[in-house]
């Protein structure tokens, strides 16, 4: 039996480039266009970075992975959505990055071209990859949100979340910011 670098059998292992699918027993996984760079050490970018279309039952959700800003997201809204949930990235962003990295202003503009529906954040409040700090997405996010009147799902870590229901707090995370804790 053939195994890959992760020890996980090879007839295990399923690729497909963007926009081709897998089907598996009522759910079908799409891969969809994507921007980041790939690869490790001394090889870049010989690998397609991609981000994900899920349809299972009635429900279609959208995950960017970690993705930056591209025209794709306009393309994958009208072919795949609307979608019931999007993960979009909102963290670990920072002016030179903007290829690779969403900041929450230019997540919620792709997430309103793929016709998003709820918004999930993802790629923030985890350690400081970035210049600015933890929380600062989640609350410009927040902000954003309102404003654009987007219905956001904001589990803490940990806490479940099923599809259309809302998290017990979206602000969890201000008790752990001594800056907005006192407000």
């Amino acid at each position: 039996m053939k195994t890959g670098i992760s020890g996980i059998s090879a007839e295990n292992i399923i690729e497909k480039d963007w926009w081709e699918s897998y089907e598996g027993d009522g759910y079908t996984f799409t891969a969809a266009p994507a921007r980041h760079f790939s690869g490790r050490l001394f090889t870049r970018d010989n690998t397609l970075w991609c981000s994900w279309v899920l349809k299972f039952g009635e429900s279609n959700i959208y995950f960017a992975g970690d993705s930056g800003y591209f025209d794709g997201y306009a393309e994958i809204g009208q072919k795949y959505g609307p979608f019931d949930m999007s993960l979009m990235p909102i963290g670990a962003y920072d002016t030179a990055w903007h290829d690779i990295h969403l900041n929450p202003e230019v997540a919620v503009e792709a997430f309103l071209q793929l016709q998003g529906g709820q918004f999930y954040p993802t790629h923030w409040g985890t350690f400081d990859l970035a210049l600015h700090s933890w929380y600062e997405p989640i609350k410009w996010l927040n902000e954003l949100a309102d404003t654009h009147k987007i219905k956001t799902v904001t589990p803490a870590p940990g806490e479940w979340v099923h599809l259309f229901d809302n998290p017990t707090d979206k602000n969890w995370w201000r008790k752990y910011s001594s800056e907005l804790s006192l407000r």
